[in-house]
């Protein structure tokens, strides 16, 4: 009897060493599981999605800054800071690249420098913003090639930017040119 009492507690000894070194294991592999949960939870909010309500009033913001700090104040950097480098004006049938659009608005200031852009009305979704304005100024500048008038413009128009990651990677602009012709006195009445 006294062998096999021996035997039951060396075997107790060894399943209580056992038991032991596996609940050590177990509380450092729980210790190791909760440090990386907590840091996890921690590191989340970095790498969460963006909301995109928060995300639609940014790309919004970008359309304004455009027209009410670009345009109106000829700020050609910040002009170039709301544009990606890849950047696509479409107009009708045309298309232009960054540089492109860049000249054609600084021509638009010669001809009128006194140009005043005002955002009227804004609709965005996902990544799209379309913005209506009215464009108001004098014609004291040769434009597309008539000389200057000295009268006053003033029309509508709406674009539709593509905003990405804060940048805008497209432009699809209409807009009334006639008028602008009518105003200047450039075509028969209608």
């Amino acid at each position: 009897m006294s062998a096999f009492l021996f035997h039951s507690f060396k075997r107790l000894c060894v399943s209580k060493r056992l038991f032991v070194k596996i609940t050590k294991e177990i509380r450092v592999k729980a210790r190791l599981v909760y440090a990386v949960l907590l840091a996890s939870s921690l590191v989340a909010p970095v790498f969460a999605a963006p909301d995109p309500q928060q995300t639609i009033e940014q790309n919004k913001a970008v359309a304004r800054k455009l027209f009410e700090v670009a345009l109106n104040h000829q700020d050609w950097e910040t002009y170039n800071q709301l544009h990606s480098k890849d950047f696509v004006a479409h107009q009708e049938k045309y298309s232009g690249n960054l540089a492109e659009d860049l000249q054609s608005a600084k021509n638009w200031r010669l001809s009128f420098p006194d140009l005043k852009y005002t955002v009227d009305r804004e609709i965005a979704e996902g990544d799209f913003v379309a913005v209506q304005y009215t464009f108001r100024g004098t014609n004291t500048g040769p434009w597309r090639g008539f000389p200057a008038t000295a009268k006053p413009v003033e029309r509508s128009g709406v674009v539709i930017f593509q905003i990405v990651e804060g940048k805008i990677v497209q432009e699809w602009v209409a807009y009334d040119g006639l008028t602008i012709y009518r105003q200047l006195g450039l075509t028969p009445p209608s």
